[in-house]
């Protein structure tokens, strides 16, 4: 496995790329490509000045993986107004998650960033008249199956997902940031409380700038789907380097991370963004979030040879003979982390051997 991949090489020192064969651009468009990280390439260069050093052939695929983007965040913006119009009969504020809401709140990261759905957080007593809302409006759920329905309204944090029937967009209503069966518990009531209301957009919120931040690492080290980990790590840097000015910012996110229960998912995402991709995070935010979130000696060096791993892009040049089972070894810890031991080996008993029959 390559010591640094091209793709870690781009995205930490930008300005080295000048010096790239067309052999090593073609590589590292290879591997961004694989990690979903081709237009927020494009982005890194085209805000350092560096699209015009690029050689033709490579930079034609990347002024169309940008096109794709700019088509694809014009979409959002139009589909995030079709929810907004659907809902404003419900009275419930509207939490943007993730992708959209990098979008809507005009932040750095949404440049080349793509997602395949819209996520969106309301109060768990307002599920009913929400959903009801957007089948209204064309959305319907993607599941079915009787114990699927159980499976997300009973255990999880969200509705079983929804596809519009005309224009096939997928949208997630969440409750919660974890499922209700998780080892980790933060507020819902608390993230609402403090979300930020969005110049211009009434009734539309994202989440306050710890908060996102939390969010997202407690998505990407607890959720267990990793082909996207980099690009996952990569936005958790990009809101750090974004809010990392903010006064107050570093202590109140480690605050924050005490109260909502995410000192752990906190302490991964800073070890891992400054191991990986060299975020520059203040010492003492550090040293206090270790405190705090740090697991034992031998747990922590398990944890740095599956993520150190996981965490790169799914292609040959970056993986070694240990890379497939470390991310199935975290496949495996998330589903340990969604749900308390017996209803865990009920559910996998179910998906094993009773809904291939149904099927």
């Amino acid at each position: 496995m390559n010591s640094q991949p091209l793709v870690l090489r781009a995205f930490r020192q930008p300005g080295s790329l000048r010096s790239l064969s067309l052999e090593d651009w073609d590589l590292l468009l290879r591997q961004a490509r694989h990690a979903n990280l081709l237009a927020r390439l494009h982005a890194l260069l085209d805000e350092h000045g560096l699209l015009e050093q690029v050689p033709q052939q490579p930079r034609e695929h990347l002024e169309w993986s940008h096109a794709i983007a700019e088509r694809h965040t014009q979409a959002i913006r139009w589909e995030v107004g079709r929810i907004q119009k659907a809902m404003a009969e419900v009275g419930v504020p509207i939490i943007l998650l993730k992708g959209a809401a990098y979008v809507m709140a005009n932040l750095p990261l949404a440049q080349g960033r793509l997602f395949s759905d819209i996520d969106i957080m309301v109060p768990k007593e307002s599920l009913n008249a929400v959903e009801a809302a957007l089948m209204l409006h064309g959305w319907a759920a993607t599941h079915h199956d009787a114990y699927d329905q159980r499976y997300y309204r009973a255990w999880m944090h969200e509705l079983p997902p929804m596809r519009h029937v005309k224009r096939s967009t997928v949208i997630d209503v969440h409750h919660a940031i974890l499922p209700e069966t998780a080892s980790l518990h933060p507020d819902p009531a608390k993230l609402r409380a403090a979300a930020c209301a969005l110049d211009g957009h009434d009734g539309l919120r994202v989440f306050a700038p710890s908060d996102m931040v939390l969010h997202s690492a407690a998505h990407l080290f607890h959720d267990g789907e990793m082909e996207n980990g980099l690009r996952d790590l990569i936005d958790i840097h990009s809101l750090l380097c974004h809010f990392g000015g903010l006064p107050m910012f570093w202590p109140d996110i480690v605050e924050r991370a005490r109260e909502l229960e995410l000192t752990r998912p906190l302490f991964y995402a800073l070890r891992y963004a400054a191991l990986i991709l060299h975020t520059p995070i203040p010492a003492d935010i550090e040293e206090a979030a270790s405190r705090t979130g740090r697991p034992n000696r031998l747990m922590l060096a398990f944890m740095d040879s599956l993520f150190t791993r996981a965490l790169l892009p799914v292609h040959p040049s970056c993986s070694d003979g240990l890379s497939s089972s470390a991310r199935w070894m975290l496949y495996v810890r998330a589903n340990w982390l969604r749900m308390p031991p017996l209803l865990l080996a009920r559910h996998l008993f179910h998906k094993a051997f009773i809904s291939p029959k149904a099927e």
